[in-house]
């Protein structure tokens, strides 16, 4: 009997009690779905996968879209704070609004690596069932282009038969972009700068921007509002450039020069894309210094 309370008293040991295993684990009942699927919609979001067919390098290929329409829509909510804090006059806020979508645009690049894989026998397997399906066709995207001052009344009309996304991107197109806050910030500021151009019309570089700019280098450093805005400035466009270099290799390497799947050129139409520089007198600026 003694050796049995032994063993007994042992095995009560190695059991603690239901209080003490219970101490901080997870909550596992609840009245209806788990908090973090109504907050998250983890289970809408993976709904929204539908591929057109049963290979697996199109759901790979379809969810790392999906994402990075995420981030689209990310970016563009922060380059709209950024332009009302811009027009507030609060410089030191956007600017930091603006360098947390720098931070964005990491993630998003590397989006890219996700399909690095795939070749083009294997974009080819599935690329005919996705139609005249094409990222040119990317709402969202072509509202980050003309908050960026790449405007074109042209590429809205894709959009035309859904009327709400059509005239949101109409309205961007005729509202002054990111860049035409940052170029009144400086006229406000005392700088001498042509008179405000039509704003749905396509940014046209100006000597005197690029020579406000020259000043802004001049005359600031680290720590200076306007000076530190336009090092912001300047991360964004290099990380866009990327985001566009990463698009044109990507292409380049899963289908080569045909053309794209929307009636674009596909290669030609991305290289000369990538020509375009965003905020283009922060870069003939350096020159210029």
């Amino acid at each position: 009997m003694t050796t049995r309370r032994r063993i007994g008293l042992a095995g009560a040991r190695r059991r603690p009690s239901r209080a003490v295993a219970d101490h901080g684990a997870p909550k596992l009942e609840f009245t209806s779905g788990t908090p973090y699927d109504d907050y998250v919609a983890a289970e809408a979001l993976h709904g929204l996968q539908r591929p057109v067919t049963d290979l697996p390098e199109e759901r790979a290929f379809l969810v790392t879209t999906q994402v990075m329409e995420l981030y689209f829509g990310l970016i563009r909510a922060e380059w709209r704070l950024a332009q009302r804090l811009l027009d507030a006059d609060d410089i030191v806020a956007a600017t930091a609004v603006l360098a947390r979508s720098v931070r964005y645009f990491e993630a998003l690049n590397a989006s890219w690596a996700a399909l690095s894989w795939l070749t083009p026998a294997q974009f080819n397997s599935f690329r005919d069932a996705l139609g005249e399906a094409s990222g040119f066709q990317s709402a969202m995207y072509r509202h980050l282009e003309f908050l960026l001052g790449n405007k074109s009344e042209p590429l809205t009309r894709p959009h035309r038969r859904n009327p709400r996304v059509y005239q949101e991107l109409v309205a961007a197109l005729r509202a002054p972009s990111l860049y035409d806050s940052v170029l009144a910030l400086l006229a406000r500021r005392g700088f001498d700068l042509p008179p405000a151009a039509d704003p749905a019309a396509e940014y046209v570089p100006s000597p005197q921007v690029e020579a406000a700019w020259v000043k802004v280098y001049a005359e600031g450093g680290p720590g200076e509002d306007l000076w530190t805005l336009a090092e912001t400035l300047t991360d964004l466009s290099e990380r866009f450039s990327d985001w566009r270099y990463r698009h044109l290799m990507a292409v380049r390497r899963s289908m080569g020069a045909k053309p794209g799947s929307g009636g674009s050129s596909g290669l030609t139409w991305l290289e000369r894309s990538l020509r375009r520089d965003v905020f283009p007198e922060l870069w003939s600026a350096r020159t210029a210094m």
